[in-house]
């Protein structure tokens, strides 16, 4: 399956990404069969610099069956290439992950559980003082 999706590049800590048309099978930054823009991220949004397309190729490869990644969907379609995506919804996402609860998981039963310990840590110190 052809895929319409982004190559890393630049240094460390300082990233700028190819988009490219891949074979879906092929590494993220391996074998390609054609680079059809580049994005670089640490530029602010309003300058054009931050993204250039070749707008023919990429219609082009979308004609012939190649499916672009969730970001690069965003990209085309800020850039009217394609309809925009619909937004993903993840509410949890502004949770830590520490307190975030599993789904279908014992994380109930041991909220439950963790109040009483805590009760009965705070009457073990009240016997010790008698």
């Amino acid at each position: 399956m052809l895929k319409l999706r982004l190559s890393r590049g630049g240094t460390k800590k300082r990233p700028v990404y190819k988009l490219v048309v891949a074979d879906s099978r092929f590494a993220r930054d391996g074998r390609f069969i054609e680079k059809v823009g580049f994005f670089n991220p640490l530029l602010p949004k309003e300058k054009k610099e931050r993204i250039g397309l070749e707008a023919e190729r990429i219609k082009y490869w979308l004609g012939q069956g190649a499916q672009p990644t969730t970001r690069v969907a965003r990209i085309l379609g800020e850039n009217e290439l394609m309809p925009m995506p619909a937004n993903g919804n993840n509410p949890q996402k502004a949770v830590p992950k520490k307190d975030r609860k599993k789904e279908g998981s014992e994380e109930a039963p041991k909220t439950d559980a963790a109040p009483a310990a805590e009760a009965k840590k705070e009457e073990a110190p009240k016997t010790e003082k008698k």
